[in-house]
């Protein structure tokens, strides 16, 4: 994997670094040369990180503003979450 790992917790990277992190782990384990438990320990650090992305990218997703009508005007405002409930 590069031969420099940047192995941390997936909660402490941003989200282009994890994205950097598992590009570097789909490199090693398309080279093929890692061990068998290497290659498992990867794939499930890889796992984290990808749904790591996948959370960050639907908190994304639900702070983007939706554009909404208004007669003949178009306008837009935020899009309402229940994360404020929480």
């Amino acid at each position: 994997m590069k031969g420099q790992s940047t192995k941390e917790s997936p909660e402490a990277l941003d989200f282009e670094g994890a994205l950097g992190r598992l590009e570097e782990i789909v490199e090693g384990l398309e080279a093929g040369e890692l061990g068998l438990e290497a290659a498992l320990e990867a794939f499930e650090e890889g796992v984290a990180l990808s749904r790591r992305c996948s959370a960050q990218l639907d908190d994304a997703e639900r702070r983007i503003e939706i554009l909404v009508e208004d007669g003949d005007d178009l306008r837009t405002e935020p899009l309402e979450t229940d994360e404020g409930e929480a």
